[in-house]
């Protein structure tokens, strides 16, 4: 009985499990705005673009947290996308603002959020100079060394070699 229990109880929890898997996760089936870049600084242009509007969907943005007012968005060839822009005016004020839009058929609300900051993100940090790997290499900084590895493999070698050679010729080995 126990036993019987124990699975029944396994099983359901597992089935809770896949159910939560396969749950989409919010946003994840386009109900969304995505705002690019994410970070700004005023007098920049700002790309958004939603799937919620389906195929060939359009939609009516506002900006006009931001103070940049309205604009739209049209389709897109990426992937049934909607895209639009809007430049961030100059005189944003520094803070985190919604960005909303409406799509044109069945009036399903969408939104992302923009940051003004008034310096500019540090870009991408590229490395300079050599990278520092350590020793390494077939000729390090130890010359005894390396002739010493190389003898040990010219043994190692011969002696092959020699073994492979009597074998042949039925020395017994």
């Amino acid at each position: 009985m126990r036993r019987t229990a124990r699975l029944l109880t396994g099983t359901a929890l597992a089935v809770a499990a896949a159910g939560l898997v396969a749950a989409p996760a919010h946003g994840a089936d386009g109900g969304s705005l995505e705002v690019y870049p994410s970070s700004v600084v005023p007098g920049d242009q700002v790309t958004v673009n939603t799937a919620a509007c389906g195929e060939g969907g359009t939609a009516a943005g506002d900006a006009s947290a931001v103070g940049a007012g309205a604009f739209t968005l049209a389709p897109s060839t990426h992937e049934g996308d909607a895209i639009g822009q809007f430049r961030v005016p100059p005189s944003a004020q520094q803070g985190t603002y919604e960005i909303v839009a409406e799509c044109a058929e069945g009036g399903r609300h969408v939104s992302g959020d923009l940051v003004v900051t008034l310096t500019p993100v540090r870009g991408q940090v590229h490395p300079r100079g050599s990278v520092k790997t350590g020793v390494g290499g077939a000729l390090g900084p130890d010359p005894v060394q390396t002739a010493a590895g190389v003898a040990a493999l010219a043994v190692a070698a011969a002696g092959g070699t020699w073994l492979l050679h009597r074998r042949a010729r039925g020395d017994g080995i």
